[in-house]
């Protein structure tokens, strides 16, 4: 009996993983944490500082703290965290732009609840100013909340925008 032959090769769907990889969302790295209310059962309630790199300015890194909500149901991924957050973007090395840049994108997305709730971070470019201005929020499905903060990197040099 002949096996059935698949249209893409071992060599063609390692190159479909591979991609499939790089083109997954810039995930948060975990700095530090300090814990803000004791819980006897699950782990206390937190502050996170987190560093996301922006994926399409090299030398750009913003740091993020945010409350993580602890206890049973922070435990099993069940609790909404609170939507008060920090946000200080930094140039970290050379300031790179890979590609022209959309005037305002979603540069971030992280959620803090199973299902209704996303931290999220925007870019907007300033080209008369030739900075990036950075913005952190959270959303919800049906009620966002209008807390917010903002920070901004100079360039220091004219940004391709598309």
């Amino acid at each position: 009996m002949q096996k059935p032959t698949s249209f893409l090769g071992r060599g063609a769907l390692s190159a479909l993983v591979l991609a499939a990889t790089f083109a997954l969302p810039a995930h948060a790295e975990t700095l530090g944490e300090v814990s803000t209310a004791f819980k006897l059962i699950g782990p206390n309630h937190k502050i996170v500082i987190e560093a996301y790199d922006d994926p399409l300015v090299e030398g750009v890194t913003c740091f993020v703290s945010r409350a993580k909500t602890g206890g049973i149901t922070g435990a099993v991924g069940l609790a909404t965290d609170k939507s008060d957050a920090s946000i200080a973007c930094r140039q970290v090395g050379e300031i790179r732009i890979k590609q022209p840049l959309p005037q305002q994108d979603e540069v971030f997305s992280e959620r803090l609840s199973i299902l209704f709730k996303r931290l999220r971070i925007v870019r907007v470019v300033d080209a008369k100013r030739q900075s990036l201005v950075y913005m952190t929020y959270s959303e919800k499905l049906l009620d966002g909340s209008p807390k917010n903060s903002i920070t901004a990197v100079p360039v220091g040099k004219p940004i391709p925008v598309k």
